[in-house]
This record gives structure tokens, C-alpha cells and sequence, in this order.
């Protein structure tokens, strides 16, 4: 009897659920996330934006993850980390950067598009099975204090955040592990010698939590992967403060930084 009534309750819950979602549907259509044509469900892309959407799948390069157009084995490298490995072990990208990502990533950071983190969570945590296997926390670039009260949220975070609730891992999400110490000007127009200026030593771990991090592999989640010099910093402080390796996931990266 008792699970009768369970039962009914699912049901009605469920129904009840269905009903105000057709509510709501009718009174906010939903829209795509990267350009704002009505779409079927919340979270999706409409079928132009999923039509030019590029999303990164193998054969790429083993460490910075960028895209070969031709199989090379499976642990090829591309001529720049042949020169110089990347102080991250990987990085792996949903998308690369172009204008339907773009849409995506500044919908997000700057006009406040929210509620696209389940369905980048989701994104993520495909382009991310082989890190997420290995990782031991998961962590967010950081935004400076001042910028994060001007922005009321870290982007970053949240991607996240959603990567590791989509990934079936919530506890291994550390949003504060890292702690970006010094304010910087922003990276848009930089090329790589400057950027990688602009952030040296800009990020820290705080004491308290160098226990937690010692000898982890840490995943790493940011917006864009432009010339890698961020994800780099960030590495730097985390691989000096005892984590055993780095790795990066992203939503975008560019596909051949200059």
C-alpha cells in the first residue's frame, strides 16, 4: 500500500513538473545558448549553431589536445609541445574557438547566460572521461576578488562546478583550492610572450590547503585555452605547492594560438 502511494506521488510529481514546464515554455520560449533562435528544450543549440559548431575529437595532440587533421598515433604531439611540453600533462577542449563557441563562452561570462551550465557540464564531461578518470580534485581558474565582485560570479567555477556534478564526481570539486593573489590586466590582445607575463606568479595555493593537495592530480576547468599561458600559471602554483601533475579541460581552445 505504502508503495502505492510512492508511487502516485512520483507520478503526480512528475506530472505536476511537465505541467509548469509547459507553462513556462509558452511564456519564455526556450532559445539557443549561443544565438537566441527558439529551440525545443532549455540547454540546447539551434540547428545552425549545432551545424557550425566545432567540436574538438581525436585524432589531436596528447598533451595541448589541438586537433590533427590526420591520424598520428596515439601518442603524437604537435610541433610546438614537441619543442616545449606544456607544464600541463593534457588539455582537452569541447569546442574550438570560433564564432558559435565565442557566442557561447561571452554569453556566459558577460551577459550573465547561466543557465547553460548543465548542458556544458554535460559537453565537458564527454571531452573530459579520460581526465576525470584520473583526477583527484577539480578545480576552477580563479578570478581576483575584485573582478569576481564586479562579475558577481566565476564563470570558471561554475563550469566546473557542472562538469563535476555531470561527471558523477561532486566531491572531488574544489572551487577555492587555487587563489588568483594579484590583479591582472586583461589577456584580450595580449600574444603568448605577454600573456605569459601578465599572469607569472599571479596565482597561489593558501596554506590551508596544501595538505589536501599533496601528491593529487588535479583537474584544472577554464573557459577559452588561447595560448595555454593561464592554464600554465595556474599549474605552476598548484605543482609547487605538491600537487604530482596538472591536467586542463575547456570549453573552447584556439586552434592554432599564435
Amino acid at each position: 500500500m505504502l508503495r502505492s502511494v510512492a508511487g502516485i506521488s512520483s507520478v503526480v510529481r512528475a506530472a505536476s513538473h511537465s505541467s509548469l514546464r509547459a507553462v513556462l515554455d509558452t511564456v519564455l520560449p526556450p532559445q539557443c545558448l549561443a544565438c537566441d533562435a527558439l529551440v525545443s528544450e532549455p540547454g540546447a543549440l539551434c540547428s545552425a549553431c549545432w551545424d557550425g559548431a566545432a567540436f574538438v575529437s581525436a585524432p589531436f595532440c596528447q598533451a595541448c589536445g589541438v586537433p590533427f587533421a590526420f591520424d598520428h598515433g596515439p601518442d603524437a604531439l604537435c610541433g610546438a609541445c614537441a619543442r616545449a611540453r606544456p607544464v600541463f600533462e593534457r588539455a582537452r577542449a569541447v569546442f574550438l574557438y570560433n564564432d558559435v563557441s565565442r557566442n557561447l563562452v561571452t554569453g556566459l561570462k558577460h551577459r550573465d547566460r547561466t543557465h547553460g551550465a548543465p548542458a556544458f557540464g554535460r559537453w565537458l564531461a564527454r571531452a573530459g572521461r579520460e581526465l576525470v578518470a584520473d583526477a583527484d580534485l577539480i578545480t576552477p581558474v580563479p578570478l581576483h576578488r575584485l573582478r569576481l565582485w564586479r562579475r558577481r560570479f566565476n564563470q570558471s567555477a561554475l563550469l566546473a562546478q557542472a562538469f563535476a556534478r555531470e561527471a558523477g564526481c561532486p566531491g572531488k570539486f574544489r572551487p577555492d583550492l587555487l587563489q588568483r593573489h594579484r590583479a591582472t590586466p586583461t589577456q584580450g590582445g595580449l600574444n603568448a610572450a605577454q600573456r605569459r607575463r601578465n599572469v607569472r606568479g599571479a596565482f597561489v595555493v593558501p596554506e590551508r590547503n596544501r595538505a589536501a593537495l599533496a601528491g593529487c592530480r588535479v583537474l584544472l576547468v577554464d573557459d577559452v585555452h588561447t595560448t595555454g599561458a593561464t592554464l600554465e600559471a595556474c599549474a605552476r602554483a598548484l605543482l609547487g605547492a605538491g600537487a604530482s601533475a596538472v591536467d586542463a579541460l575547456v570549453l573552447a581552445r584556439v586552434d592554432r594560438p599564435q
